[in-house]
């Protein structure tokens, strides 16, 4: 559990002060009603209290704290549980040091964020419920690279690049150039065209 930016005390990472540990998520939800950490990073598999349901329950009894899930698990249901109960994050365990404190420092400003490949994941359900029904995906799509996909799913929801750069840990100057081979590949004039061709 880790404390807002402004702490006062010194650990690996100075800008973060750890205030509590739980060994299960029984005790991850009474340490967060005891402390009222701003950040929680929650395991998925514990014993008396799995992480998926203490997420689910801190979410919702103190909705001003954020939740991270950082497991060894790469399972979908997990995913999909964690995020529909309120996570912000999901990562594994192997994520480096840089990009997890990163991550924290992002998600206490309020921004979500997924793990390499989790957002095309978290979508295709809902790709494939669409397709079945009357939409099917224009053939230009499979000129775009998986992030460049990320990038303009991100500009459909109306992101800056300041935003995607932000969500997706990448350098707005990376996402202009990734804005502009969209663009290109997919023969748009600006990104509200993209926008337009994302939500068709």
């Amino acid at each position: 559990m880790v404390s807002n930016p402004n702490s006062s005390r010194t650990y690996a990472t100075p800008d973060f002060e750890v205030v509590g540990e739980a060994e299960n998520g029984e005790q991850a939800i009474s340490q967060v009603e005891a402390l009222q950490p701003d950040v929680v990073l929650m395991d998925v598999r514990m014993p008396i209290v799995d992480g998926v349901a203490a997420t689910k329950a801190i979410t919702q009894q103190f909705p001003l704290v954020k939740v991270l899930i950082i497991t060894t698990f790469d399972d979908d249901k997990y995913i999909f549980q964690g995020m529909r109960f309120g996570a912000k994050v999901y990562l594994l365990k192997d994520t480096p040091l840089e990009d997890l404190t990163n991550t924290i420092r992002l998600v206490h400003s309020g921004h979500t964020h997924f793990g390499p490949g989790f957002f095309e994941r978290l979508m295709a359900p809902t790709l494939e419920a669409t397709s079945a029904e009357t939409y099917t995906p224009p053939p230009e799509l499979e000129e775009l690279t998986p992030r460049e996909k990320e990038v303009l799913q991100l500009i459909a929801s109306g992101a800056s690049n300041r935003e995607i750069a932000a969500s997706l840990l990448i350098t707005e100057r990376t996402v202009k150039n990734h804005v502009t081979n969209i663009l290109t590949r997919l023969n748009l004039r600006d990104r509200t065209q993209a926008a337009i061709f994302a939500n068709k």
